[in-house]
């Protein structure tokens, strides 16, 4: 498919070369496309730069979206794909540490690989022939699997904020390596200084792809080692050094690792599970200890007791998310998940008992739940749960029950019971507060007794509550 200097040019981007070349234009393939050639990785998104200024691809073909002309960029929709594609161009001054405060159209590729920030990202594939053009030997640092500033990394950190934190998701991301002096710069305070007037969105987008890695620990680690982590969400410092092990051996690790380690087994989970959901929930379950950390001694041992944490670590979770600006509607998830994952299920739970834990977590909800469940095992000691052991055959069995609740007729909210308001009107109960009141008791009542789940059934206890209650 490839040679060390030359690559296989997709046929799509072939066509694409004939319309620019037939009017005097030359084309490129660059950025993560051609990185991810050379990583043997097949990718469909394709990013283009060339010499032609926006107004004349514009002009040359028939559908372009001017998504960033400002900046020199459009987007290309043809032969099904969207194509976006940059004026060669040079950049100066950074005055915000994030955008450049000016942009000038370039008369060379290698002039516009020199912006770049990751050698690995600063290759180039000629659409013509598929020669490549690659100034600062990104090949190498992918063979070598290093992530390396394109020059001075002081520099291009410090032209762009947000690079640091790219550089830490593409880490854990490709399962690279980051360069001594290129590593080192993260930390940097000047640096620092920059990553800090970063946007919280831009953050939160990036630490989500890392989140969604394959191991993200490796990237929690050199955010937090970086101090990077402690710029954008301060909850989880506490969580460093506050140790959890005890003569009972739940935990070998302190709180931090253990929220790493957890986050971990959220990307091993064999479940049907809401992925970033739950990886969220796995490094928020547990911020809300170090604040919750109680011990006492017992019999010659100390015990640590990290009572009610689970509500603390909500608030925790909820003020951080909402600090980032995630979407309200996983912020509730999140949250959710993380106030629900201390259930204790035991066999002898009664029918009611696991209708009543259903109706409390939600049954949408509940393969999330035994998702986290199996994270925050796996967080312990750093292994998945032991397939067979006790803990896993009752998440099984509970499993296996809510599935036998969810496929019977059973009411598990106040719309599935068999009355609705206007059954109640006819009986003659006004609508309101009153009506609310009796709803709610009859939707215990059939909690308790499915079988009460009747018109015939309901209405005269209705009637009843009205007449001794009210």
């Amino acid at each position: 498919m490839f040679s060390s200097d030359r690559i296989r040019i997709p046929d799509e981007l072939v066509r694409v070369n004939r319309i620019f070349s037939t009017n005097g234009f030359k084309a490129y393939l660059v950025g993560g496309a051609v990185r991810d050639i050379f990583l043997g990785r097949e990718g469909h998104d394709w990013d283009l730069a060339t010499d032609a200024t926006p107004q004349q691809v514009m002009k040359i073909f028939r559908s372009v979206i001017p998504t960033g002309i400002a900046h020199g960029t459009v987007t290309i929709r043809i032969f099904g794909h969207e194509i976006e594609t940059t004026t060669f161009r040079s950049e100066a001054g950074y005055s915000d540490g994030r955008h450049p405060d000016s942009v000038s159209y370039a008369k060379t590729i290698e002039e516009d690989l020199s912006r770049r920030d990751f050698t690995m990202n600063a290759i180039a594939a000629d659409l013509a022939d598929g020669r490549i053009v690659d100034p600062y030997d990104g090949r190498a640092d992918i063979k070598a699997r290093l992530i390396r500033t394109v020059g001075n990394p002081l520099e291009r950190f410090g032209e762009d904020g947000l690079r640091p934190v790219r550089a830490i998701r593409f880490a854990s991301q490709l399962d690279f390596s980051i360069e001594e002096s290129t590593h080192k710069a993260l930390s940097n305070p000047e640096i620092l200084k920059k990553t800090a007037g970063v946007s919280v969105e831009r953050f939160r987008d990036e630490w989500c792809k890392a989140l969604q890695t394959k191991k993200p620990s490796a990237a929690l680690s050199l955010l937090e080692e970086s101090g990077i982590m402690a710029l954008f969400i301060p909850e989880f410092t506490p969580c460093r050094g506050c140790t959890q092990a005890d003569a009972r051996g739940f935990h070998e690790f302190d709180v931090a690792d253990h929220l790493f380690y957890a986050t971990d087994g959220s990307r091993t989970v064999d479940f049907p599970h809401d992925s970033l959901a739950v990886t969220l929930a796995a490094f928020y379950h547990d911020i809300g200890k170090p604040e919750a950390r109680t011990t006492e001694t017992v019999g010659g041992n100390e015990i640590i007791h990290f009572h009610g944490h689970e509500s603390v670590s909500e608030e925790k979770a909820r003020a951080s998310m909402t600090h980032l600006k995630f979407p309200r509607a996983m912020i509730d998830k999140v949250c959710h998940l993380v106030k629900e994952h201390m259930f204790h299920y035991e066999e002898n739970w009664s029918d009611a008992a696991v209708r009543r834990f259903i109706i409390r977590v939600g049954t949408e909800n509940f393969d999330d739940l035994i998702a986290l469940r199996l994270s925050d095992n796996y967080g312990q000691h750093n292994t998945p749960m032991v397939t067979g052991s006790p803990a896993f055959r009752l998440l099984l069995e509970l499993q296996d029950r809510v599935r036998k609740v969810e496929e019977s007729e059973t009411a598990l909210s106040l719309k599935d019971l068999a009355v609705k308001g206007s059954d109640l009107m006819a009986i003659g109960i006004p609508a309101g507060k009153v009506m609310g009141t009796i709803l709610k008791e009859l939707f215990e009542t059939v909690t308790d007794s499915p079988q009460m789940n009747s018109k015939e059934k309901l209405l005269p206890l209705a009637g009843n509550i009205y007449k001794n209650m009210f």
